[in-house]
């Protein structure tokens, strides 16, 4: 239990992302805000059908592009990722080329480590309805293909670029896995629990609810048990005394 804040964490140079040949200016602007979302900023484009820059595209960028650098634009894959170290193209469909085929996860964990080292990763993504030609998965290092159903793997172009997104910022994410808010009042200790179960079980002693000699280890186990899973804070074991304590007042006062 915990409210503090993951520490923050230097995943090194982020990955570029390259888009090439899109056709519609509305998709490189949701590409774009799924790149922000995940702290992605490099955009390049490769001879874009729709001109560029467009109102349409920041529109469906919903701000992301006016708060990442200028997008560059290229007039060809090649030229796109010559200052890049390392290559990984998005593709769904068989290409008969002989190249390494990773999961968006393991190409996330590549480019962290590349990052950190100060090598610059390139993300490639292809046309909207055709993906990458092979001629533009032969300038890459590896193939990325999303494990997905068999009889669906369809992504439009900004969910692929989330996808990759995610798991690159997930790989070096320290965001623990179930976080309980408290709002500042600390869990309660073992000894505060303890206090808690003696007064309880006493005032379902003093009502007769333990009356059942045979079965009260058992009932006592099980609700202790169930107090247990609660992580209750010190406020709630306090609140919960209260409770207690009023129901038994109430009680003598019948």
């Amino acid at each position: 239990m915990t409210d503090a804040s993951p520490t923050p964490v230097d995943r090194g140079t982020p990955p570029v992302i390259v888009l090439v040949e899109p056709q519609l200016a509305e998709n490189i602007g949701t590409a774009a805000r799924a790149m922000l979302n995940c702290g992605l900023t490099d955009l390049r484009l490769v001879n874009p059908r729709d001109p560029f820059p467009s109102e349409r595209a920041n529109a469906a960028s919903v701000g992301a592009l006016e708060m990442m650098p200028p997008v560059k634009i290229f007039d060809s894959t090649a030229a796109a990722v010559a200052d890049l170290n390392m290559v990984y193209a998005t593709t769904a469909r068989e290409r008969k080329m002989v190249k390494p085929v990773l999961t968006p996860r393991a190409v996330g964990e590549l480019a962290v480590q590349a990052g950190r080292a100060g090598r610059k990763v390139g993300l490639l993504f292809g046309r909207e309805r055709t993906g990458l030609e092979k001629d533009d998965i032969a300038l890459a290092d590896a193939v990325v293909t999303v494990p997905l159903n068999p009889d669906f793997t369809s992504l439009n172009l900004a969910q692929a670029v989330l996808l990759l997104g995610y798991e690159w910022y997930q790989a070096g994410d320290s965001t623990p896995p179930r976080v309980l808010e408290s709002h500042g009042s600390p869990p309660a200790t073992k000894d505060q629990l303890y206090a808690f179960f003696t007064h309880f079980e006493r005032a379902l002693d003093e009502c007769g609810f333990l009356r059942n000699a045979e079965a009260r280890p058992n009932m006592i186990r099980n609700m202790r048990n169930m107090w247990g899973r609660a992580e209750l804070t010190e406020q709630e074991i306090r609140t919960l005394h209260g409770v207690v304590k009023e129901l038994t007042t109430l009680r003598e006062k019948k």
